[in-house]
C-alpha cells in the first residue's frame, strides 16, 4: 500500500539578537550534495495503521483482537508444558492469606520447586496471567474475581526476589523428604540407599557448599562414605526461617510493642533452627545405624586392627624369644670365656711356674758352671777368687733374661774348665755391646 505524502509548512526560529556568522559560527566543513531516494514505510507501527486501515478498526478494537490472538499463540505453545491440574480449593483462596499459600503450586510449578529456574517462573507466570486475569473472564462471561490473580501476583512476587525466594523455600514442607521407617528399609536389600537418597538430596539444598556429596549406594568405596559423613556432620546451612515471623506493627507511637514482637521473631527463629539442626543430626545418626557399609567398614578396620595388634604381639614375642636367646647366648659365651681364661691363666701359671722353676735352674747351671771351671782360676783358687767369681756370676744372671739364660745354660751343656770361662767371657762381650753391662764391670770375664 502506497502512502500518501505529507507536506508540513512551519517556520524555523528566528536567530538570537547580535547573532553573527562571522562572530558566532565555525564551519566545521561543506554540505555535500542532495541525493534523491526512494523510502519506503515498513516497522511494525505502519503495519499496525495499515491493518487499522484495512479492517476499519480503532487502536482499541485493534489491540483487544491482537492481545487474544497472542493469548491464544501463547497457550498452544505451553499446551504441553501445562501437566499440573489447579486444585479448585487453591482458586477460592483469599488473597490476604497469600503468606499460608504454596506458591509453587499457584503457579504450577510444584514439581520443579525450588529446582525451577526464573525463566520457568517467569513462564508460569505468563501462563496463569492469561488463563486467570480478570479481564480475560469477564471476556469470556465469567464472573471477575481477582482473589486468585492477586495470589498469582504475590506468588510470582515472592519467587522472583531471591532473598523472598531463599525464606520461603527454608520452610517449604512440601519439598521435605520424609525419611524412611526402619521397616522400609529392611524389606529388600539396597532400599536404605535407594530410599535415603532423595532425602539427602532434598536436604542438600540448604547447603551452602555446592555440589553436595551423593549418598550412594552399597558398592560405594570407604573414602566416599566417609566424605559424605563428614560433609553431612559439619554441614553449612543457610538456612532461615523469617518467613515464619509474626507480623511486627506499623506503627511508630508504639516502638515497645514493635521491639518486643522483634525480639520474638528473633528467639523462634533461633529455637526453630536449633530444632532444625537437632533433626538433622538425628537424621544422620538414624541412617548411620542402618547404613551396611559402615558395619563392613568397621569390620574390615576391626579385622585390620587385630591382625595388626596380632602382628604387633607376634613381633613382641620375638623379640623377647630373640632377647632370651641373646642372654643366653652372652650367658653361655661369658662362661666359657670364664672357663677359657681360667684355663688359661692356669696355664700361664704354670708356664710362668714352669719357666720360674726353669730360670732357677739355669741359675743353678751357671752357678755349678762357675764351680766347674774352677773359678775361673788359674791352679787352686784362693777364697778371695771364689768370692770375686761368685758375685761376677751372680752379677750376669742378674742381667739375663729368661730366654738368655737358657741359651747360656745350652752353651755351657758339656763344658769345663777354660771353655766354661770362655762361654761367660762371650756373653759378658755381649752385653757390653749391648749396652746392658758396663766394660770392666764384671772383672772375672774381662
Amino acid at each position: 500500500m502506497a502512502a500518501a505524502a505529507i507536506q508540513l509548512k512551519t517556520a524555523l526560529p528566528s536567530l538570537p539578537d547580535g547573532w553573527s556568522a562571522e562572530k558566532d559560527f565555525k564551519p566545521m566543513g561543506s554540505l555535500s550534495q542532495p541525493t534523491s531516494r526512494a523510502i519506503e514505510p515498513v516497522g511494525p507501527h505502519f503495519l499496525a495503521h495499515a491493518r487499522r486501515k484495512r479492517h476499519k478498526r480503532t487502536f482499541s478494537e485493534d489491540e483487544r483482537i491482537q492481545a487474544e490472538k497472542s493469548a491464544k499463540k501463547t497457550e498452544d505453545e505451553d499446551v504441553g508444558e501445562i501437566s499440573e491440574p489447579e486444585d479448585p480449593m487453591m482458586l477460592q483462596r483469599e488473597a490476604k492469606d497469600w503468606k499460608s499459600q504454596d506458591h509453587y503450586a499457584v503457579l504450577g510449578l510444584s514439581k520443579k520447586r525450588w529446582r525451577a529456574t526464573e525463566e520457568d517462573i517467569k513462564k508460569a507466570h505468563r501462563k496463569k496471567v492469561l488463563k486467570h486475569h480478570p479481564d480475560k473472564k469477564a471476556a469470556h462471561g465469567q464472573e471477575e474475581n481477582d482473589q486468585f490473580f492477586k495470589c498469582i501476583q504475590r506468588a510470582t512476587d515472592i519467587l522472583q526476589d531471591p532473598v523472598k525466594r531463599r525464606q520461603f523455600d527454608s520452610v517449604d514442607e512440601n519439598a521435605d523428604k520424609e525419611p524412611p521407617s526402619k521397616k522400609d528399609v529392611q524389606k529388600k536389600p539396597g532400599n536404605l540407599y535407594k530410599l535415603y537418597g532423595p532425602v539427602f538430596e532434598a536436604e542438600g539444598r540448604f547447603s551452602k557448599k555446592q555440589p553436595v556429596p551423593q549418598f550412594g549406594g552399597a558398592d560405594a568405596s570407604r573414602e566416599h562414605v566417609e566424605a559424605f559423613y563428614n560433609f553431612w556432620y559439619n554441614f553449612d546451612s543457610w538456612r532461615t526461617f523469617e518467613y515464619l515471623d509474626e507480623d511486627v506493627p506499623d506503627d511508630n507511637e508504639n516502638r515497645d510493642q514493635k521491639r518486643h514482637q522483634e525480639r520474638k521473631n528473633q528467639n523462634a527463629r533461633k529455637k526453630r533452627k536449633a530444632e532444625d539442626n537437632q533433626r538433622l543430626r538425628k537424621l544422620l545418626d538414624d541412617t548411620m545405624a542402618l547404613d551396611e557399609r559402615i558395619k563392613k567398614f568397621r569390620q574390615e578396620g576391626n579385622k585390620e586392627k587385630n591382625k595388626k595388634r596380632e602382628e604387633k604381639e607376634a613381633a613382641e614375642k620375638a623379640a623377647k624369644e630373640e632377647a632370651q636367646r641373646k642372654k643366653e647366648e652372652d650367658e653361655r659365651l661369658a662362661k666359657e670365656k670364664e672357663v677359657a681364661d681360667k684355663a688359661s691363666r692356669e696355664e700361664g701359671k704354670k708356664a710362668k711356674e714352669a719357666a720360674k722353676n726353669a730360670a732357677k735352674k739355669n741359675k743353678r747351671t751357671i752357678r755349678n758352671a762357675a764351680k766347674d771351671g774352677n773359678y775361673f782360676a788359674e791352679g787352686e783358687p784362693s777364697p778371695k777368687d771364689i768370692d770375686q767369681a761368685l758375685q761376677d756370676t751372680d752379677a750376669l744372671i742378674l742381667k739375663l733374661d729368661a730366654d738368655e739364660l737358657a741359651a747360656v745354660t745350652s752353651k755351657l751343656q758339656g763344658k769345663s774348665g777354660a771353655d766354661v770361662k770362655a762361654v761367660f767371657q762371650a756373653e759378658t762381650k755381649r752385653l757390653v755391646e749391648a749396652g746392658k753391662a758396663k766394660d770392666g764391670e764384671l772383672k772375672t770375664f774381662s
